[in-house]
């Protein structure tokens, strides 16, 4: 045996073929193209939660009508770039407000949007 790296019904030392499935390459400019984009909304969210650190612009702003860079976004994320926000306190405030620690800001439903603008 070769390291366990057989597939099973093959013999010692072949290896097993392709499925002949080809899996959609995208060209180098898509590529670019989505590294440009993923790079706009790391530095879009880095500005955010400077300046939602100091208090230049309120949490409430921001769930009211999110920019783009925030839509995916988790909302634990957001809400630990405030002031006075730790773990625990944010966790709280989640449970409260019944959403869930992976609730992207774009995915909040309207209740729970609403309930979480209320409680900051």
């Amino acid at each position: 045996m070769t390291g366990g790296l057989e597939t099973p019904g093959s013999s010692e030392g072949q290896v097993a073929p392709s499925s002949g499935a080809a899996t959609p390459s995208n060209s180098s400019a898509q590529r670019l193209e989505a590294l440009r984009r993923a790079n706009e909304i790391r530095i879009g969210r880095a500005r955010l939660k400077r300046t939602l650190a100091s208090g230049s612009v309120r949490v409430t702003e921001i769930l009211a009508a999110p920019p783009e860079c925030v839509k995916t976004l988790k909302v634990q994320a957001l809400l630990l770039a405030l002031p006075k926000y730790g773990p625990a306190r944010v966790a709280r405030l989640l449970a409260q407000c019944q959403i869930s620690s992976a609730k992207t800001v774009a995915g909040l439903s309207e209740r729970q949007r609403g309930e979480l603008i209320g409680r900051l």
